[in-house]
């Protein structure tokens, strides 16, 4: 099945104390590349997170964002650094006696204090486990995005390749007036040689004839890269350069059936393939 690389998913979930949130963005990209944004002190999660994320995504770029806080609960103590504490009140009251008068301060004054509350000890297993189930939840629910964005890029492909194949059948029936016209045209140089033959020149322009009368080998080549695009876009599997590449060939047949053909409605649907070419192009640059 066809995969965007765009998508964004968000998810959140309480690992001990902690809040935790995780947000996944992705974008187009030539290769895989992952950026992972997180706390210093849930730094030990990230080799866990990476390896999430390269086991389900192989293309497009990816930033991962987790955040934490602290609960708010009615029965959440405080946590208080004793010793921290003991230096404070020791050292005020060195500065009190060489003060002119005392100074008091509020046992809420010392809480505010730099360094006198402590976090609680965080359970580093059970944050590990708990942020890694929350990444692949995330995850999962990423590429749900990138599916669904992924199937409406497969329709707009599906429906641009059929108008190819509708163009390079106009072209296949319009063939034969194309070669009538290039018969008459040829039969009048004949008839003009006649009276001064030049079989050199000829011969060049039998060759030449030859040359633009041969469109059938590009529109072979067409309706066989269409079909392979048919078939590619059913795969459930990255398939986003397979795509390019058949777009680079699909293009140059198209330049070259314009190039080989001297009949104006030719020409005219050599530009429409190059046309929907290129809408299919830019789209492709999003499919992973």
């Amino acid at each position: 099945m066809t995969k965007s690389m765009t998508a964004f998913a968000s998810s959140e979930a309480e690992i001990g104390v902690l809040t935790i949130n995780c947000e996944l963005r992705s974008v187009n990209h030539r290769y895989t590349d992952i950026l992972i944004k997180l706390p210093e002190r849930l730094r030990f999660a990230e080799t866990e997170a990476r390896s999430a994320i390269m086991a389900k995504i192989s293309r497009g770029k990816i930033e991962c964002t987790i955040t934490s806080k602290k609960q708010i609960k009615d029965t959440q103590s405080l946590f208080v650094n004793r010793d921290a504490v003991a230096a404070l009140l020791t050292a005020a009251r060195q500065i009190e006696e060489q003060m002119t008068a005392p100074q008091s301060f509020s046992a809420l004054d010392v809480l505010a204090f730099p360094g006198i509350q402590q976090d609680p000890e965080l359970d580093k297993d059970e944050l590990n486990k708990g942020i890694a189930a929350l990444v692949n939840e995330t995850l999962l629910k990423l590429l749900e995005v990138r599916e669904r964005e992924g199937q409406q890029l497969q329709v707009l492909i599906y429906d641009r390749c059929k108008k190819m194949q509708i163009y390079t059948e106009a072209a296949r029936k319009r063939m034969p007036e194309v070669l009538q016209a290039i018969r008459y045209k040829l039969r009048d140089r004949i008839t003009d040689m006649v009276a001064q033959p030049d079989f050199d020149r000829l011969e060049q322009e039998l060759v030449f004839l030859t040359q633009k009368l041969d469109i059938a080998e590009e529109l072979d080549r067409l309706e066989t890269h269409i079909k392979e695009v048919f078939r590619v876009i059913e795969q459930d599997e990255p398939v986003g350069r397979r795509l390019d590449f058949l777009m680079q060939e699909m293009n140059r047949e198209a330049n070259t059936l314009g190039a080989k053909s001297s009949d104006k409605e030719i020409t005219k649907i050599s530009i429409e393939l190059k046309v929907l070419i290129e809408q299919i192009r830019e789209q492709i640059q999003n499919i992973e």
